[in-house]
């Protein structure tokens, strides 16, 4: 097992949100558990049909169950959002017993939806990503991960033939098991379809209208699918960078899936090696660095926000980092590993209206560079480390 990134705490009640096969209760299992006493935890998981089926009937039993072990001080529950009435007995036995609980989800959507108050406050909540590059250390090889991603469990498969059934069997299996047995969308079909078409148009400028035509459905239902995607963890929404909340909402943004590797698996590209400098490669190197950066915001707890910038004349910057009492940050990602002046005359162009602003290249250049008193070329890595004050990577 790689050592992850994330820190739980011992002493406060958390939610551990992430989509299905991060390695949410791996990480529970070996790394939280064992600073407890096993009479001091009782685990309830709800991938079991029979844990789970007792539990929806008859959501009190959760307090029967655990008032029944004195000791307890801790409650693992896996997959909370399957039952999401569990939360209100939560509360009351934290506020009763003073106990702690763990909460491991895959879906926000269905704890909103299930009218649940996420324990008002009382349990911190961490988000869980598949491996980053310094968590994979020397096992990180950058044309593994844009071809098949990094969800954990690939890492455990000899050969290509086992990691593409891995990814094919886990797009079909999310599909079954988050839309069908949790009645997410009816319109099954109709959801696998536009699944394809949000798949191509990953990273790029969502037009609900073409996309609408192309799955044979209205805009609303289209945006309706993205937020389920959002809400389900399977992806994220980049804002249009705006300087009112007004301006942001009459653009549209772009769309990111979690993973390369799921990107590719429903475009049905897994049999098609990358190819450096070809434009496939391009597109995926910048989704992978892109998603570091979220991943790690996550983790470093930084709350820096992020948007892209395009101009009406297609000038575009692929992300803009806010950070809180600090300079913005300007990014553009370049797969080239031999970065050209027309690569960063976006930066250049749209970099003087942002006074103070840093403007970086993260790239596959082995080496610093500094062009101008803010312009960087750099390594992505460590644009990385540079950004969220990480110390070198040991790899």
């Amino acid at each position: 097992m790689y050592r992850r990134v994330i820190k739980l705490p011992i002493n406060n009640s958390f939610f551990l949100l992430g989509p299905r096969g991060t390695g949410k209760s791996t990480l529970l299992k070996a790394e939280f558990l064992p600073q407890l006493a096993p009479e001091q935890v009782q685990i309830f998981d709800l991938l079991d049909p029979d844990i789970e089926d007792e539990l929806r009937r008859r959501p009190a039993r959760l307090r029967e169950l655990i008032e029944a072990n004195p000791k307890v001080q801790w409650v693992v529950i896996d997959e909370v959002q399957k039952v999401p009435a569990l939360l209100d007995v939560a509360h009351q036995l934290i506020e009763s017993r003073g106990l702690r609980f763990a909460l491991t989800g895959s879906s926000a959507r269905k704890l909103k939806r299930g009218s649940a108050n996420l324990l008002a406050g009382r349990a911190f909540e961490f988000k869980m990503h598949p491996l980053t590059h310094r968590e994979l250390g020397i096992d990180f090889d950058l044309q593994t991960a844009l071809e098949w991603g990094t969800l954990p469990t690939l890492f455990g498969f000899p050969d290509a033939l086992s990691r593409s059934r891995y990814l094919k069997a886990y797009v079909h299996t999310y599909l079954q098991q988050e839309i069908l047995l949790e009645q997410i969308v009816r319109q099954v079909d109709g959801f696998r379809n536009f699944l394809d078409v949000a798949a191509q148009a990953n990273g790029k400028i969502l037009n609900y209208a073409n996309i609408a035509r192309e799955c044979h459905m209205d805009d609303k239902t289209v945006a309706r699918f993205f937020e389920i995607l959002r809400d389900t963890l399977i992806g994220f929404f980049l804002d249009p960078y705006a300087t009112s909340v007004r301006k942001r909402q009459a653009q549209k943004p772009k769309f990111y899936f979690f993973d390369t590797g799921i990107v590719r698996a429903i475009t049905k590209e897994l049999g098609h090696s990358l190819l450096p400098q070809s434009y496939g490669y391009g597109n995926t190197f910048e989704h992978f660095v892109l998603l570091e950066i979220m991943r790690f915001n996550d983790y470093c707890e930084t709350d820096f926000s992020f948007s892209y910038l395009r101009t009406k004349d297609d000038v575009e910057i692929d992300l803009i980092v806010s950070r809180p009492k600090q300079p913005p940050v300007l990014i553009e990602i370049k797969s080239s590993e031999n970065v050209a002046p027309e690569d960063y005359r976006a930066l250049i162009t749209l970099g003087r209206e942002f006074q103070g602003a840093q403007r970086w290249v993260l790239c596959r250049e082995s080496r610093a560079r500094l062009l101008d008193e803010d312009l960087w070329i750099l390594p992505w890595q460590q644009g990385i480390s540079r950004l969220f004050d990480l110390t070198p990577s040991a790899s």
